[in-house]
């Protein structure tokens, strides 16, 4: 639901918040398809300075707590500490948006750790990440236009689609943390930003997605998810959902875990230990060559990959070993020649042992996508778009081309930049997304008729004179339903009080009797002040759901007051 103030802005401003890597895009209402991208994020220095469009979801907090860097920066001057025995109490964080993945009992109070291993809150860490995006884009916005006022801008949160309401909510609280204004806030789900942005695209991608009635499969392979939907196009250009968003832990990160593991094995943990305590940079740098080596490696490949490591790193090995790196290689029962140390920091790595790095999350994505394909309603999807940083991977493009029969495959260019640019679109116009798919069946708790054939004794109440059955679960809407953008429901009460409170139930069962029902759970409260003016006898209030956005919405209509569901588990 587009709001009136975010109608009246001049700019429409989208952060991607990602598991590895984040950044942001803006453009002018005036001119919307002219899209500006965040500055060129810089990391290390001299001759192997590293350039990149996003830079990594990484904050660095001072010993007094404070925040002091974001992204590079972060990760580079908690590396220059170390080097000089300097980093004790400084803290760095990491890729810990994967805390809100399929988190069911996710609090405000959840933790994540530093780069030591000591727990930390999360939810402040996002939003110092959400605050540094924003003042980094203000200052961005300040050079291109005179007179431009933060209150101009409407800002877009991409989420994946996948998430549960109460990770939704996680990511606008904190952003209304970060000082932004929640009436201009609006959260966008990624794969339907990615859908939107392929529609711009040239004629041969825009064929398989602009044409009406074409249905396509949307894969947003990201660091840490691959966040699944499945959209076609209406007669109007709108887009439509399908098929409920799916998704799985299959992106990037679990292929830089495999790579770790492999060198845990070789050096020792001991030693990577100490190498992240003592020389930072060189982990740092390692880690980055391997993020290179990885997004440039090709299925077919035959070669052998040579990855550059450290001299620290082997001198690490001959401290805490008394065996030579290839005498450990040898006793690991490693095939021969398959892992061979160049000199003191490098390795080289034949093809096939890459591959196995990739092999699980790719197989586990690969799997799911047919099964989705062999679903009866999926029989017209003959494309699937992929989007995405770890979409970029050749290795993934040519398995998924290989090994997913009767689909074309269409990778846009800039796949990884796809979401953030859909994003701006979609804020410029929220309605080209006309329907959704509904993930949970979803209503209140209430009372019926009783009947001896249909309801048990033990939930029967007597209510002005009449056998009443209590607990009954009043659907508002049913799982798999679709629901367009504008879909509500209404309820009528009399209040009794200042504030009403309206508890949101919800279920994955199609049709639930009561809301005590195994698998119901009480989702939050809707919270709305009342009129005070009016005695409360003679108020007639009309309490509306909006269940086709982005988020859970409800509206009072005799205040006129919007409100967000206050999530049992925040309270």
């Amino acid at each position: 639901m587009t709001t009136s103030v975010q109608g009246k802005t001049l700019i429409v401003a989208a952060f991607d918040f990602g598991t590895t890597y984040s950044g942001y895009a803006f453009s002018f209402r005036d001119n919307p398809d002219k899209i500006q991208t965040n500055q060129i994020w810089y990391a290390g220095g001299g001759a192997s300075r590293l350039v990149s469009l996003k830079t990594p979801t990484s904050v660095l907090l001072n010993p007094e707590g404070g925040f002091d860097k974001f992204g590079f920066e972060a990760e580079d001057k908690y590396a220059i500490l170390a080097a000089d025995n300097e980093h004790h109490g400084w803290r760095l964080f990491r890729r810990f948006k994967m805390v809100l993945h399929k988190n069911k009992y996710l609090t405000k109070d959840v933790t994540v750790e530093d780069f030591c291993g000591k727990r930390m809150t999360a939810f402040p860490l996002f939003v110092i990440s959400i605050k540094y995006l924003r003042e980094h884009l203000l200052k961005a916005v300040a050079t291109q236009k005179i007179g431009i006022k933060e209150t101009d801008i409407t800002y877009v949160l991409t989420v994946p689609a996948i998430w549960d309401d109460n990770a939704k909510r996680f990511m606008r609280d904190a952003a209304v943390a970060a000082d932004i204004d929640p009436a201009r806030l609006k959260l966008a789900l990624e794969p339907e930003c990615a859908s939107i942005w392929c529609e711009t695209l040239d004629v041969d991608i825009k064929g398989a997605v602009a044409i009406a009635g074409s249905q396509y499969m949307v894969v947003d392979l990201g660091g840490g998810t691959a966040d699944i939907s499945v959209h076609e196009r209406k007669s109007d250009g709108t887009l439509k959902e399908i098929h409920k968003a799916s998704c799985g832990p299959w992106g990037g990160i679990f292929v830089d875990k495999n790579y770790m593991v492999m060198l845990g094995r070789l050096y020792g943990e001991k030693a990577l230990i100490d190498l992240r305590k003592t020389e930072m940079s060189d982990y740092f740098d390692i880690t980055r060559d391997f993020e290179h080596k990885k997004r440039s490696f090709h299925a077919e490949n035959t070669n052998p990959v040579f990855v550059r490591l450290s001299v620290s790193l082997r001198d690490l090995v001959d401290k805490y070993f008394k065996q030579t790196l290839e005498e450990r290689i040898a006793a690991l029962h490693i095939q021969e020649n398959s892992i061979k140390p160049i000199g003191k920091d490098k390795l080289k790595i034949v093809s096939t042992v890459i591959q196995s790095w990739f092999k699980g999350p790719i197989d586990l994505l690969i799997k799911h996508i047919n099964s989705l394909l062999a679903e009866a309603k999926m029989e017209r999807v003959q494309t699937i778009i992929l989007v995405g940083g770890f979409g970029e991977s050749p290795y993934v493009q040519e398995r998924m081309r290989n090994e997913i029969a009767g689909v074309r495959l269409i990778v846009p260019p800039d796949a990884g930049l796809a979401v953030l640019k859909g994003a701006l679109r979609f804020g410029h116009n929220p309605a080209i997304v006309s329907s959704r798919i509904v993930k949970y069946t979803y209503g209140i708790s209430g009372h019926t008729t009783f009947s001896e054939k249909k309801h048990q004794g033990k939930k029967k109440v007597m209510l002005n004179g009449e056998w009443k059955v209590r607990d009954c679960f009043n659907v508002f809407v049913r799982v798999n339903e679709e629901v367009g953008v504008d879909h509500q429901v209404t309820i009528q009460s009399t209040p009794y009080s200042e504030i009403s409170l309206t508890p949101v139930y919800r279920t994955t069962q199609q049709n639930p009797d009561f809301t005590t029902d195994p698998g119901c759970e009480l989702l939050g409260t809707i919270e709305l002040e009342n009129s005070m003016d009016i005695p409360f006898e003679n108020q007639y209030i009309e309490d509306t759901f909006l269940f086709g956005d982005t988020e859970l919405l409800t509206k009072n209509t005799f205040t006129g007051k919007e409100a967000f569901l206050t999530f049992e588990c925040f309270k």
